[in-house]
């Protein structure tokens, strides 16, 4: 298991205790930890993780209508949105840093 791998389990983690408690700070740490595990997305997933990313932050208010279990499971979406938002963002900016660079 590496540090990427241990990042994104964590983030998950925090994502769903998040969702049921208040933990201070939550969205940058959870943004801060999917950068980490942005390092670790190859090439061929670059698209995937942006539309997941895109659509975690996108949707999750659907959910919200579901009696007594429906906040919670959009706000544990909505968290794993941000923790995907991370590594999207690290992808684009490593994306805008690559093409610069050639």
């Amino acid at each position: 298991m590496n540090i990427y791998k241990i990042a994104g389990l964590i983030g998950l983690l925090l994502a769903v205790i998040a969702a049921f408690m208040h933990v201070p700070y939550a969205t940058p740490v959870l943004a801060i930890l999917g950068i980490v595990v942005g390092f670790n997305v190859v090439g061929e997933h670059h698209v995937r993780v942006m539309v997941s990313a895109l659509v975690l932050n996108a949707l999750p208010t659907v959910f919200s209508g579901i009696p007594t279990a429906g906040p919670m499971i959009a706000d544990i979406l909505t968290n794993i949105g941000a923790l995907v938002a991370g590594a999207a963002i690290l992808i684009i900016l490593r994306n805008i840093y690559d093409r610069l660079r050639s």
